[in-house]
């Protein structure tokens, strides 16, 4: 192969006979889907989109990137790819910490397993060879006890990091297949969403294990332009004036969650169930980042390559929610704390530290447990049981219920679109194409509604984070729009779901757009693997691989309509300051939308499908 960044190596193990085959990545696939979600996707869609999700036949791409762990800043990310047995689409989900690098020193680009072995098995990586261990003595555990025993059993410890055997794992949730488990690794990294845990747990895969270190690391094919594609990008990322920059911008003081209370104000952020578009500036501020660095906040870990530091490990050592866990993000703050009426940041914390270990997005998680909430309030919830809002005791036990299908958890464990329907209310239930929305009410950031309407992987906010150009975190100045406005909104939301599949197929943090750009990107990605792209043939291979996503759900039958939102968002109007009297206007931005990508209804018609040389 003569493209740099790559170890050329992928290994393909056959499950169900234990059998690995080691194959190279051919240079027109690099050079076409770049790596990562782009060259997972494409794995993905070569396995045909009949699958079911939870058969043997379909396959599970653990991937990196050509970027994934060089010294290019913010490059410590691997994303797990396959068919979701919750949405039925393609689906990919990233996960930080150092597994991704580790992943890659240990000489492999990706790991693709199809099959299902007969007992429980993990996988482990050391000199470019993938070998399969019995994983019986650890199964039924959660991800916590299974990494201590596995990285401890290869001569490691627990924690990532330089020098350290490292790993990931799925937990009960995987093993009991919630539609919504996920992976989670040594660092308390989540690959989220999509239920790729629920994947590995049908497939009897419970861990991945890594020795390596940093003599494998990839050198860059130039390395004097390597250094000053680095140097420029870092300079932005460094920047005071932008959210990145360390120890002074919002981002690396608060972590995520600095978007609490301004999301808030705004009227954008879905409360008890997207029934209110604000929680109150009160309730909000007690589980906002500014809340958690004065009070919880005991350590500021890093990824790799990374100087932001936006993660925010917390202690609480007093109460019932006793913990020690990392870390408190904006998305599982909001989804178990303002959308379940809840403002205890303690409990927050500990339900999310169980999320962690029983192993399921901890997004879903919280929609799930809002869902069952409203359900109850209204009395749909056919006598299976009742759980008010802010009951966080009661919390804590459903989500051990769901974690292992006992009583109401069976029928939430298939996920809150599903629960919804067969208590025959699909409505209450605020998810596209069978997942959740995230922490943005469409009402107060319209770009939001035509994101999550069109995400390739069901209700995401990082297909096309439009809130960075609607709350004005962008470095572009001349990106910053008007929340409330919809013009605009599909043009804006088309080019940043083709910049993200870009960023998630280098593998870069989603957080590197909030200082680089296109050009940054292409400078590093062309230092690293001697190829000379404009920014614009880069670009030209997001827009292919987000075409390739869709036609993948075009066959597997997401057709005209599929591109929706909840009623609650484009019929009823938002009752809270900031947003008050307005709707989504989500027909309007559609329209505006598929004009920007040529698609039909939402369909990739063939020529669009032959201009991106996809067929």
């Amino acid at each position: 192969m003569a493209i740099g960044g790559f170890k050329n190596r992928v290994a393909w193990v056959n499950l169900t006979d234990g059998s690995v085959e080691y194959k190279g990545v051919s240079d027109d696939d690099a050079k076409k889907y770049i790596g990562a979600r782009g060259l997972g996707v494409k794995y993905v869609f070569d396995n045909g989109p009949e699958v079911d999700p939870l058969s043997p036949d379909n396959i599970l791409c653990v991937m990196g990137g050509p970027l994934t762990g060089t010294d290019v800043n913010m490059s410590g990310r691997l994303c797990v790819v396959t068919k979701s047995p919750l949405t039925g689409t393609v689906t990919d989900a990233h996960m930080g910490g150092w597994t991704a690098a580790k992943m890659k020193w240990a000489g492999f680009d990706g790991l693709v397993f199809k099959g299902k072995a007969e007992k429980p098995v993990y996988a482990l990586l050391e000199n470019g060879q993938l070998t399969l261990h019995d994983a019986s003595d650890v199964w039924g555990k959660g991800v916590h006890e299974t990494l201590n025993i596995l990285t401890e059993r290869h001569g490691g410890s627990a924690k990532g990091g330089k020098g350290a055997v490292d790993g990931m794992a799925i937990g009960q949730a995987g093993e009991n297949l919630v539609k919504f488990a996920c992976w989670i690794n040594v660092d308390d990294r989540a690959a989220g969403r999509g239920g790729t845990g629920a994947v590995a747990g049908s497939k009897n895969l419970k861990a991945i294990i890594i020795k390596s270190d940093k003599s494998g690391k990839p050198q860059p094919a130039n390395k004097d332009a390597d250094k000053e594609a680095r140097r420029t990008a870092l300079n932005a990322i460094m920047a005071e004036e932008n959210i990145t920059s360390p120890r002074k911008g919002g981002l690396s003081l608060y972590g995520t969650n600095v978007l609490m209370n301004i999301t808030d104000s705004i009227g954008a952020l879905p409360a008890n169930n997207s029934q209110y578009t604000a929680f109150g500036a009160e309730k909000a501020e007690k589980i906002s980042g500014e809340f958690v660095r004065e009070h919880i906040l005991v350590e500021e870990p890093t990824c790799h390559a990374c100087p932001v530091a936006c993660k925010k490990e917390v202690e609480v050592t007093e109460g019932p929610f006793k913990v020690r866990m990392e870390s408190l993000e904006y998305e599982p703050a909001w989804s178990l704390g303002a959308n379940c009426g809840n403002d205890d940041v303690n409990a927050v914390a500990y339900i999310i530290d169980m999320a962690n270990d029983y192993g399921y997005d901890a997004i879903e998680i919280g929609q799930t447990i809002a869902t069952y909430m409203e359900a109850c309030q209204r009395g749909y919830a056919n006598g299976d049981g009742k759980l008010d809002w802010g009951d966080t005791q009661g919390m804590v036990e459903l989500a051990r219920k769901i974690a292992f299908r006992e009583g109401v958890g069976d029928v939430l464990a298939e996920g809150p679109a599903n629960a919804a329907k067969a208590w025959g209310h699909p409505e209450i239930s605020m998810s596209v194409k069978g997942q959740s929305i995230p922490a943005y009410d469409p009402r107060g950031l319209k770009g939001m509604g035509i994101a999550y309407a069109t995400s390739n992987r069901g209700a995401c906010h990082l297909r096309a984070y439009t809130p960075a150009a609607e709350l004005g975190v962008m470095p572009f100045g001349s990106l910053k729009v008007d929340p409330l406005a919809w013009e605009g909104k599909g043009g804006l939301t088309k080019v940043f779901q083709d910049v993200h599949a870009v960023s998630d197929s280098l593998d870069l943090c989603k957080f590197s757009a909030f200082a680089e750009g296109m050009d940054e990107y292409t400078a590093q990605f062309n230092a690293v693997t001697g190829l000379n792209y404009s920014t614009e043939e880069l670009l030209k291979c997001g827009e292919r691989i987000y075409n390739l996503e869709r036609y993948y759900n075009n066959l597997a039958g997401f057709g005209e309509g599929s591109d929706y939102l909840p009623k609650r968002f484009t019929e009823e109007a938002s009752t809270m300051p900031g947003s008050e009297g307005h709707v989504c206007e989500l027909d309007k931005m559609l329209d505006e939308y598929y004009k920007e990508r040529g698609w039909e209804n939402g369909v990739v018609p063939e020529s669009k499908l032959k201009e991106l040389e996809i067929i």
